[in-house]
This record gives C-alpha cells, structure tokens and sequence, in this order.
C-alpha cells in the first residue's frame, strides 16, 4: 500500500529481530524474511490501538540488506545505517499524516518523536514465544 493517508508504519528490523534471542545472528537475512513475513498481517489488521489499514515498511541494514518486499510490506535497505533511514522517513512523513515507529532504540525514539512520530516497542509486532 502506498495511501498517503494510511498510518505510516515504519519497522526498525535490526532492534526487532534482536528482542528475541533465537538464533537470528546466525542468518541474518533469513530472520529479516521471517519478519517481514509475520508483519504481513499488519498492514490489513493493524496494530494494537491502531486500526488497519496501515502502510508498513521494515528497515533493514547490513547482511539483512537486499530481502525483498512483498505485498503489504515495503522493505527498505539502508545504504549505512538503519536508523538514519527511518529518522528520514519519519521526517518526511511529518506533519502530513500520522506514523509510528517501532523499536526500542532510546536514540531513535528520541530522533523521530522530534519529528511528531510516536514510538512502539518491538512487542507490538514481535511478542515472545512461548516459554
């Protein structure tokens, strides 16, 4: 989706991926997929307290870099870093229509909710398996 009037979703895929210790360091790539897969759902249901639809894009960076999009979920490769590339997102989003960035990077958060974005943690859309 690319509806300038849909809630703009944007997903910090190295922070997310990295809250769930399970051997994502192996394959990076591979674990940057499968989350992009799982977000999937999102882009029509939304997040909790958002309704869908939503506009999700997953930011990747490093050996995550080159996973490809798929439908409802746009994925950006950042050239350097991953956080540079969302705090340009969120600051072109802003203040034309609401987004929301999900990560739980405290430099992050703060950079971007300079710019009006609210901020979520990964469990929003990576809750922990269970034990």
């Amino acid at each position: 989706m690319s509806d300038d009037t849909a809630v703009l979703v944007i997903v910090d895929g190295a922070n997310v991926v990295g809250s769930v210790p399970d051997g994502w360091w192996r394959d990076r790539h591979g674990a940057a997929e499968r989350l992009r897969d799982a977000l999937v759902p999102y882009a029509t249901d939304g997040l909790p307290g958002l309704p869908g639809p939503v506009e999700l894009v997953l930011v990747v960076e490093g050996a995550a870099r080159g996973v490809a999009s798929v439908a409802g979920v746009r994925v950006d490769s950042a050239p350097g870093s991953g956080d540079d590339l969302i705090a340009e997102l969120a600051k072109a989003a802003a203040p034309e229509r609401e987004c929301v960035v999900v990560t739980a990077d405290r430099g992050l958060r703060q950079r971007v909710e300079a710019y009006g974005a609210r901020c979520v943690g990964p469990r929003t859309v990576r809750p922990l398996p269970p034990a």
